[in-house]
């Protein structure tokens, strides 16, 4: 166990408090993301982000995977921001012993799905890449809610919690966009069926970032197909060739059956939503081939 890991919890959040209003202080010396993983949640985000951290180049924000800046805490000056990214100095100082240019990056899992995150971000930074994970929509949507009904968030089963969605998620999104300030807890952790929407959501974010600043992954490509999804991803994001020792798979949550009937209701829902996204992508999703 690393000294890190062994701190207790009040020593480590202070610590980090402290790193943040250094970063703050210190922002200018810090390198803006060249790319951000904007999701999805319960996609596999995390297995791709272990992944990415193998690369000698690639250096995520100090401390979090996700800065959550541009949904959550959008109420901060940028400088809190950029103050989560390495210094350009240390940077360069590692880049000694590598060939290539050091970029850095952050996924929250929450900016796909934000009605107000892709402005926020093309505001701020036009030309960095987006990265998007998908996984088949019905999966994630079961995910979603074990993921949330462990945390908390969720006490309803399973079947109530699709019923109440429509009820929970009224009004919501148009009072975020009209009024910035306001966070819903619903829209963020209650939104099963709708954050597997992708076309929806991609199409958003083609608002305000041009098709080569987006790449897509599908979670099914990425476990089973690693390595050749891997190498996508690395000339999408112009860096030389270095692949992990292994490709592991992190955060899954134990499976537990789904009732059929339930699976097939979500699954005839997503029907159109996937011909969307097949537009979209210009190809099938990998969980319908």
């Amino acid at each position: 166990m690393s000294v890190r890991a062994a701190m207790p919890h009040p020593v480590k959040t202070m610590g980090r408090a402290v790193s943040v209003r250094v970063g703050t202080a210190t922002a200018g010396r810090r390198q803006l993301p060249s790319f951000i993983m904007v999701g999805a949640q319960r996609a596999g985000t995390t297995s791709l982000f272990r992944a990415l951290m193998a690369h000698p180049l690639i250096h995520s924000a100090n401390y979090h995977k996700g800065v959550n800046y541009f949904d959550v805490n959008y109420h901060r000056d940028f400088s809190w921001y950029q103050g989560h990214f390495p210094t350009t100095a240390g940077l360069r100082r590692q880049q000694r012993s590598v060939q290539g240019d050091p970029i850095t990056f952050e996924a929250s899992g929450y900016y796909m799905w934000h009605p107000c995150a892709p402005e926020r971000m093309a505001r701020h930074l036009p030309d960095v890449k987006i990265l998007a994970m998908l996984r088949d929509p019905v999966e994630r949507a079961f995910s979603a809610y074990k993921h949330e009904l462990a945390r908390g968030f969720e006490t309803e089963s399973f079947e109530r919690a699709l019923e109440l969605e429509d009820e929970r998620m009224a009004g919501v999104v148009e009072r975020m966009v009209a009024d910035p300030t306001y966070q819903s807890s619903v829209h963020r952790h209650q939104a099963y069926v709708r954050r597997g929407q992708y076309a929806e959501q991609l199409n958003r974010l083609r608002e305000y970032f041009p098709a080569e600043q987006i790449h897509v992954i599908e979670s099914e490509n990425f476990f089973e197909q690693p390595e050749s999804t891997y190498v996508r991803l690395l000339e999408f994001l112009e860096l030389p060739l270095s692949m992990p020792d292994r490709f592991d798979r992190w955060n899954g949550r134990p499976s537990s059956p789904m009732a059929p009937e339930t699976r097939a209701r979500l699954r005839e829902h997503y029907v159109s939503h996937d011909r969307d996204l097949a537009e979209f992508l210009g190809r099938e999703p990998a969980w319908l081939q």
